[in-house]
């Protein structure tokens, strides 16, 4: 049988580990302070926390142990190396952009996404979709309003689309800032928060397979994190929320 602080060295990221830290010391709840973890994974976190008796009534153990995953996730090490897209498969070294897929698929906490232009031929499409159903992974993604709405490129859905298309995930546009439109042309997409691509491609097939692209893969939880938390931050004014059909706003 796992040692129950083992389980949570392995289910919790750094930035959940500390939230949940955060919010025992400031007297919430177990409850409360799982809300900072991806509703369909609570039940097993809350689990592991109980087994380890990492909870309020026990706050002298709950604060170092969490605090001590914390530190150990931001300590690991960083790699990195080059993502490519390159014409009759000209790449010698390096992991393609279509693999970005693969790693999405994989996901078992969080995908955050960030693009200009997003089309429905991209391998993304399907795999945000998928992942986004399963209900235990936090999806996210960030879209330019001009050009899912505006002046839309062919084969690109409206924002109104991707939010349908990716039902149980989390979809925001670009809103006008001091009357001006706000332009996301951020390109990363973010898994785990551990894994980071950021790319020069946009989510589409050419992108994936015919144009020449160029990106790097970090594995990084630190790095990871703040580039996530920055949006996060930015989100209020910067990002409007889509709704899908028969939400609110």
């Amino acid at each position: 049988m796992t040692d129950p602080l083992v389980q949570l060295g392995r289910l919790l990221t750094g930035s959940e580990a500390a939230t949940l830290a955060a919010r025992l010391a400031d007297g919430d709840t177990l409850t409360q302070a799982l809300q900072g973890v991806a509703a369909g994974r609570r039940p097993e976190v809350r689990a592991a926390l109980e087994a380890a008796e990492v909870v309020p009534g026990n706050i002298g153990v709950a604060l170092p142990v969490l605090r001590a995953i914390q530190g150990a996730a931001t300590a690991r090490t960083t790699a990195i190396s080059p993502v490519w897209t390159l014409p009759g498969h000209l790449a010698d070294y390096g992991a393609l952009t279509a693999y970005t897929k693969d790693l999405v698929l994989a996901a078992r906490h969080t995908v955050t996404c960030s693009t200009f232009n997003f089309q429905k031929s991209s391998s993304l499409w399907g795999a945000l979709r998928e992942v986004a159903a399963r209900g235990t992974v936090e999806v996210r993604v960030y879209l330019d309003t001009d050009a899912a709405d505006g002046h839309p490129w062919p084969g690109s859905p409206s924002s109104a689309e991707v939010a349908g298309q990716l039902a149980g995930g989390l979809v925001f546009k670009t809103r006008q800032l001091d009357g001006k439109p706000v332009r996301n042309h951020a390109k990363f997409v973010a898994v785990d928060h551990q894994f980071l691509i950021v790319t020069s491609a946009n989510f589409s097939l050419s992108a994936e397979e015919r144009n020449i692209e160029l990106g790097l893969r970090v594995d990084s939880r630190p790095l990871t994190e703040l580039v996530e938390q920055q949006l996060l931050d930015a989100e209020a004014t910067l990002y409007e929320r889509v709704a899908t059909a028969g939400q609110g706003g």
